[in-house]
């Protein structure tokens, strides 16, 4: 949970970003060995199924990275399955699917849409919806991310990936939907599902968990909390144009 995110800064610095999510994710591994840990929990990234081709997305899915973030949060899987195989260290890899709730991070670059969307209104601005906003994300809520690391801590299974999911999506324009006001549309941005939606089964199954909180009451919760977003980035279309040039630049065609 300590690692880089956000895609344009990784884009914009990879060698930041092999460093604390590689070069970092191996020195936790290897002072866990030294002290005999009882167990580690990997936080990677559903990111790392890039575009799929299945819906919902198995574990067993194509990894297909599409930027260096996501490229670099699977390496870091990797590691921690090969050191769980190899030296037998007991730890296991939570892929978590578009994470959202209150005290998130209001800070930093241009990223995660309930973000930008909670700034926006409260300036009473347009949302900034990419593309169409028909593209669905499978939001899941923070509360039931936290039950999964609690599950996967409790367990004594070792050398496992598990989707973390809330088992639906929901498209962007539902979501300006429950929050209400204007749209703005801006150019849709390569390297982007149409749609994240996880297979949750797996973990479903093995760990006996499965999301609680559904979309409307989460969007809620986060609306509840809306005056943490008060000293928020403010974004526009103009903002982001320039903030996301190295995604179009390096992500689109060549």
């Amino acid at each position: 949970l300590a690692g880089k995110a956000d895609i344009v800064p990784s884009i914009e610095h990879p060698d930041i970003y092999y460093a604390t999510n590689v070069q970092g994710t191996f020195n936790v591994l290897e002072c866990g060995r030294a002290a005999n840990i009882k167990r580690l929990i990997y936080a990677a990234s559903s990111s790392c199924y890039g575009i799929p081709d299945v819906y919902p997305t198995p574990e067993s899915a194509e990894i297909r990275p599409q930027y260096p973030y996501a490229l670099t949060k699977y390496l870091g899987e990797e590691m921690v399955l090969h050191w769980a195989q190899v030296y037998g260290l007991p730890a296991l890899s939570l892929r978590l699917f578009n994470v959202y709730g209150p005290r998130s991070r209001t800070t930093g670059a241009y990223g995660a849409v309930f973000g930008v969307f909670l700034a926006q209104k409260l300036a009473g601005k347009p949302y900034t919806v990419v593309g169409d906003g028909t593209q669905s994300r499978d939001f899941t809520y923070v509360s039931d991310v936290a039950d999964a690391f609690a599950c996967a801590a409790a367990s004594d299974i070792s050398g496992e990936i598990f989707n973390v999911g809330s088992g639906h999506h929901y498209s962007i324009n539902e979501l300006v939907g429950h929050l209400g006001g204007a749209v703005e549309y801006i150019p849709k941005r390569p390297g982007e599902p149409d749609c994240t939606f996880a297979d949750i089964q797996r973990i479903r199954t093995q760990l006996g968990w499965q999301a609680r909180v559904d979309f409307a009451t989460g969007v809620a919760r986060m609306l509840e909390a809306i005056e943490l977003w008060r000293e928020a980035p403010l974004w526009d279309a103009g903002s982001i144009h320039e903030a996301t040039r190295s995604w179009f630049k390096y992500l689109g065609d060549h």
